[in-house]
């Protein structure tokens, strides 16, 4: 019953992760953490037999595949992302304008 509860633990922050806005290097790494988590599980169950192994290989498999979808996010290049605030006080991310690369920010 311990491997079920595993199993629907897993389900529900992948569920949950999907509610959250995130970056695409954020994204990329959540991804790779679940399906790493679910490879690693599976793995330790065929390796192990027991839920210790199971819940070893999904720790092992979520960090894994966590630092590798961070590792591959595709870097862009020479477009730097700055931070500005709208007249409303809404704070956002988007490419640097002119004014950055000219100094007169």
């Amino acid at each position: 019953m311990t491997f079920h509860k595993a199993i629907a633990a897993l389900l529900m922050t992948a569920a949950l992760a999907g509610c959250q806005s995130q970056t695409e290097g954020q994204q990329r790494a959540t991804t790779g953490a679940l399906l790493g988590g679910a490879g690693g599980a599976l793995v330790g169950q065929a390796i192990g037999g027991d839920t210790k192994s199971t819940v070893i290989g999904a720790a092992g498999g979520a960090l894994l595949g966590a630092v590798v979808g961070s590792a591959t996010t595709p870097q862009r290049r020479g477009e730097q992302m700055c931070r500005y605030q709208d007249r409303y006080g809404r704070i956002y991310t988007a490419p640097c304008d002119d004014r950055y690369y000219n100094g007169d920010y």
